[in-house]
């Protein structure tokens, strides 16, 4: 069994003009989201085994948030430019080329990347993962590479407004 768990970034600021898109923080609303959703999928999953994340430092923060949560060591998070430059392709071949010690790979990243790869790699259609929004899927397979498209199964699609609107 092999697990995918998608992050999209929590909240950014567009505060200051200044600031390239690597560079945009987290607004207050995203640090309150991303450490909510952080304690929320904590209680849901194993730990595990990779995080990556993008450079930019609204995906870096939210990761950072996550990785202190589940209590994972920070020390292990990698961060990859390629996340952020390359998008959906970059993102299927590491996941059909990841190192298979590794059960379960988790990814912080951007849209329209994230929903994408949450509908390919699900076979369940997403409209799209809002910020902070969490796509986790189980794949019944030994290797990552018997991934095909859709052959994952959707344990859950979680985001901050599921839980704000009860």
């Amino acid at each position: 069994m092999k697990t995918l768990l998608l992050v999209r970034h929590a909240k950014s600021s567009w505060d200051n003009p200044d600031w390239t898109d690597l560079m945009r923080p987290l607004n207050a609303r995203g640090f309150s989201d991303a450490a909510m959703m952080a304690s929320i999928i904590s209680n849901k999953i194993a730990m595990p085994d990779l995080i990556l994340t993008s450079p930019a430092i609204r995906a870096l923060t939210t990761a950072s948030i996550f990785v202190e949560q589940l209590g994972y060591s920070k020390d292990k998070l990698i961060i990859d430019q390629n996340i952020y430059e390359r998008g959906t392709n970059y993102v299927k071949k590491f996941v059909l080329s990841a190192d298979d010690s590794n059960n379960f790979i988790m990814i912080f990243g951007h849209n329209p990347d994230i929903t994408s790869l949450s509908s390919y790699f699900s076979g369940t259609y997403i409209d799209n993962v809002p910020t902070c929004g969490a796509v986790c899927i189980d794949f019944n397979v030994n290797k990552w590479q018997e991934i095909e498209e859709t052959n994952g199964d959707l344990r859950f699609f979680d985001y901050p407004k599921k839980y704000k609107e009860k």
